[in-house]
């Protein structure tokens, strides 16, 4: 993961907004526009979805700027990482982040596991990233016809959940497809299932880590389930 270095020559990537931009994207995040200012130099949560947001939408234009990946840039990194936000994002190959954010190398703490489903190692890269990294964001980026999605769907209704550890894996996901309202339209229901299961993680961050609840509570990190479309190249906050 490496030592977290602030370097001066970094230090504006984590300047405040004024107020008057927060207010205006504030409520994208969850995080009220009244919440107090981050200390100095420190990114606000609704900052930092705003420039995910602006990344996709030059992904989704075919205009990226493939920011952060010449070498002098790679030079500033070997002594320490500042990433401006955490992404738990499923390991599916179509859905990179730094790829549909249109972010570079240092710019993202991207976690990856089919279906985004958590483990204990999941939970503790992310606390990781909030407390030694300072992310201002977490994002839960689920995606359209995720496949352990799709898989905990058949388990639901066939009692065939896979085998081995993929089996496992599919459980994870089982609760979020018991919780969505049936659908006679399966691509439907697959959709609000995909849903279902990036707000489920999201609350299970808050349950299961002190840590990220606190932060998240203390307005000092935002926690945002989201969805990627693969038709249409965006990302949906969720």
């Amino acid at each position: 993961m490496g030592h977290n270095s602030v370097q001066p020559n970094r230090f504006s990537r984590r300047r405040a907004l004024g107020a008057g931009a927060l207010a205006a994207t504030a409520g994208v995040v969850g995080v009220p526009a009244a919440a107090a200012v981050p200390p100095e130099g420190a990114m606000h949560p609704a900052h930092a979805w705003r420039r995910l947001v602006e990344g996709n939408e030059r992904f989704i234009e075919a205009r990226q700027q493939h920011p952060h990946q010449g070498l002098p840039w790679r030079e500033t990194l070997v002594d320490g990482q500042e990433p401006f936000a955490c992404v738990l994002g499923c390991a599916d190959s179509r859905v990179p982040p730094e790829l549909i954010f249109d972010q570079g190398l240092g710019d993202l703490f991207t976690v990856r596991t089919a279906g985004e489903v958590l483990d204990e190692s999941i939970i503790g890269s992310i606390e990781y990233a909030v407390e030694h990294l300072s992310v201002p964001l977490v994002v839960v980026l689920g995606h359209e016809s995720c496949g352990a999605v799709t898989a905990a769907v058949d388990l639901v209704r066939s009692g065939h959940g896979g085998t081995g550890s993929i089996s496992t894996l599919v459980r994870g996901i089982e609760a979020s497809v018991l919780s969505t309202p049936q659908d006679d339209d399966p691509d439907a229901f697959l959709a609000a299932c995909i849903v279902a299961q990036a707000r489920r993680v999201v609350t299970q961050l808050r349950e299961r880590s002190e840590l990220i609840r606190e932060a998240v509570d203390s307005h000092r990190v935002g926690l945002v389930p989201a969805v990627y479309d693969l038709d249409e190249y965006r990302v949906t906050r969720r």
